[in-house]
Formats: structure tokens, sequence, C-alpha cells
């Protein structure tokens, strides 16, 4: 078996190759709309070649933007597009493409990468391990209203946060330009999230509103008329509102656009795709059941490549040390690091001291945005603690300023 690079001139086999991995044909794009493929890119992506040269397996990685606590960004790999033809299963491909890749992006100096997990069995044992959670709203249209609450010790006083902005609704394609500017705003102060580069706005690459696909667009603007939020949705059968993604610069902003979708007449219920796990619009309800959960599920997966350059990158908000003891079976490397955070720095070296947590690569991903306390994965027998009080000095130090949360399909 090979496994070569691509080239622009690979696209249509590259294309044709993962489709027929997932048992699909490739659709063809709706009047004005693109498809997902037109935003890879074919210098990063991979074929695997059987012995006679046909092409069994894919793989290819975009070049993104990742948010790290404390606001700070990165590049990271988006890995895309892992397929192998059914013909070809359990023989190894997979492995060796993913291998490859990982040797690819250490070249290219990315000190992690990051995935959407088809099958969450797959991907752990590369070494990624979940990072960020997203789940799915339900709120029956005559349960939504928001009852807020009112400032501390006035009955009479505006409710806390009150929205001086506006709301406007617009169609998809009249505010194509808002949405890249208000996501982009967006995304660079939210832990967890990933730019979206300008091409695939351009050219429709991905699930709606970055594909062209009919949508009503309630965009929100501040006092000074600046467009600060939007969400994105659609109505179907049997009487469903559907939010694609609801993007906001604060909650006050996320209020009032929730408030005017749950508002929309002739609906009997507004569902929320992609809902952050700790999001307060729930406590906002007037009846605290009206949001029923469905869909709780992991979403960005992260796989770090560098350990000291990924923990002196982000952002810290405690004071404290830790040995981490870390185990990467699938490179073959078992290396213990001194982290020390000091003023919302880290300095992370190797070590000979005993440790205070042993773990493996894909567990120090999971824990590494602030999304998962590391005590969660010493209660599940993930990690292990060799000293009293290290998971929770480690709970304290891998905490976000807020919770990471990834809206963005690939």
């Amino acid at each position: 078996m090979e496994i070569r690079p691509t080239t622009e001139q690979d696209l249509d086999v590259f294309v044709d190759t993962l489709h027929a991995a997932f048992g699909r044909f490739p659709e063809t794009p709706a009047e004005g709309g693109g498809v997902w493929w037109s935003a890879l890119e074919m210098d990063r992506g991979l074929l695997a070649l059987a012995a006679d040269g046909r092409p069994v397996g894919t793989a290819g990685a975009y070049s993104f933007e990742l948010t790290l606590p404390g606001e700070n960004l990165v590049p990271a790999g988006g890995v895309t597009a892992v397929g192998v033809l059914p013909s070809h299963r359990r023989q190894g491909v997979a492995g060796a493409m993913m291998r490859h890749q990982l040797t690819q992006l250490r070249a290219r100096g990315d000190f992690l990468s990051v995935l959407l997990a088809s099958e969450a069995l797959i991907y752990r044992r590369f070494g990624y391990g979940p990072a960020t959670y997203t789940r799915r709203l339900t709120v029956p249209r005559h349960q939504g209203a928001l009852a807020l609450p009112r400032s501390r010790g006035r009955t009479d006083a505006p409710a806390s946060g009150s929205d001086t902005g506006t709301i406007e609704l617009l169609r998809r394609t009249e505010c194509g330009e808002i949405l890249e500017v208000v996501y982009d705003r967006y995304r660079r102060a939210q832990p967890g999230a990933l730019s979206r580069p300008h091409r695939w706005w351009a050219r429709g690459a991905g699930q709606p509103p970055v594909s062209a696909a009919p949508r009503y667009v309630v965009v929100h603007r501040d006092a000074d008329g600046v467009p600060d939020g939007y969400a994105s949705y659609s109505v179907g059968e049997p009487g469903t509102l559907t939010v694609d993604e609801t993007i906001a610069t604060d909650d006050t902003v996320f209020t009032a656009l929730a408030r005017c979708v749950l508002g929309h007449d002739l609906v009997t219920q507004v569902v929320f795709k992609h809902f952050p796990p700790d999001h307060p619009l729930r406590w906002q309800f007037a009846d605290f059941r009206a949001g029923q959960v469905s869909n709780d599920t992991d979403w960005l997966w992260v796989r770090l490549l560098d350990i000291p350059r990924a923990l002196t990158a982000r952002g810290w908000f405690v004071d404290g040390e830790l040995v981490l003891d870390v185990v990467d079976p699938f490179l073959g490397e078992h290396n213990r690091y001194l982290l020390t955070v000091r003023n919302g720095k880290a300095d992370c070296v190797p070590t000979d001291r005993e440790p205070d947590l042993s773990l493996d690569v894909s567990d120090l991903g999971s824990v590494y945005l602030g999304g998962t306390a590391p005590s969660t994965l010493v209660r599940a027998g993930h990690i292990r603690a060799h000293s009293p009080g290290a998971a929770a000095l480690a709970d304290a130090l891998f905490r976000a300023e807020r919770s990471p949360h990834c809206l963005h399909w690939f």
C-alpha cells in the first residue's frame, strides 16, 4: 500500500473514493449553492493506494484557527474526509493514513489537530479526545415565554441586562457578509470555536448558514447599529422552527435572538440544534421545564502533537504546579512534564519528578480546553491521580473562563 499527498488534479478521485467509502453518491449542488468539498485543501489531502494503484482510502485537513482559553488563537489542522473502502477495511489502511497525517502536521509546525468523530470508538486510539460538547434544545412554543429576573431589591426596575439593540429579519442571500463578520467576532472570544475561512462562505461549503440553502436570519444590531448576533432558521413540517445556530457576542444578545424565534407565529415548537451545555437560557424560561434536552453529544475532538507548546499556548486562571506523565500509544511516545502556572502563563518542561497524574494523550486532549474536568476522568478510571488533591488542583488549573463550545461543521 502507498500513501501519497494529493493535488488539485486529484479532487474528483478523492471525492468519489470518499463517497464510496461511506456508501453514498455525491449530491448535485442546489442552484446558487455549493458543496461541502469545494472548501477541501487538496495540498493537505492524502490518498491510500492499493498495490495495483487503485485508491482505497482518503484523509484530508483544513487550515483553521482554534480559540483557546484566554482568547488565544492558534493554528489547528482540522482533520476531515477520512474514509476507507469497505473492501479494504480492517487491514490497517486508516491507521497508516492517520500516522502519516500526524507526521505531516508536525512537519508543518502544528502542535494540535482537531476533528469531528463519525464514530467515537475510532479516534481515541489515534490520540484524539472529546473536548467540546453540544446538545439540542426543544421548546414547545406555548411554553416558550421568558421571564427574566428584575434587578435585585426593585420590583419596578427593568430586567438586568436589558437589550438596547434592534432586531431585523433578512434572507440568507441578503446577509452573507454580516454572517461572516459576526461569526468571526464571536469565535475569537469563544474557547473551542474554530475560524471559518472566507472561502467557506464564498463557496457555500458547509451546513447552513454557511451554505446558501434558503434560510431566514434574525440579525441583532447594537445601539450603534453594528451587527452583533444572528440566528439562522427554517420552518418545516409539522410546525417546527429549527435554528441552525445562534451566534451572539454576549448573553443579552443571545436572549434577544431567542425571544424572537420563540415568539414566531404558526409554529408548535422551536428547536435549537447547537445549544451550549451550560447556557443560562433554560433559567430564563417562566417554566423551567420548557426546554427539553436531547442529542447530548460530543462535538470537537482534540489531539495534542507537541504537549509543551500546547500547554504554554493557552491561558490559565489559577497558579499551581502539576507533574503529568503522558503516554501516546499510537505514536509510541511516553514523556513526563512539569507544568508550572504563574500569573496566567504556563511553563512546561520535561522532568524526572514523581507524577501527580498519569494519563493518555487522548485524555489530555479532552481536558485541554476546559470542557472536561480531570477529576471526572479520574473517577472514570482514565486518569490516575498519584497524590491527594492532584485531581482537584488539575480541575482548577484546566478550567477555562467559559465552557468551550464549537458550532462549526467540517
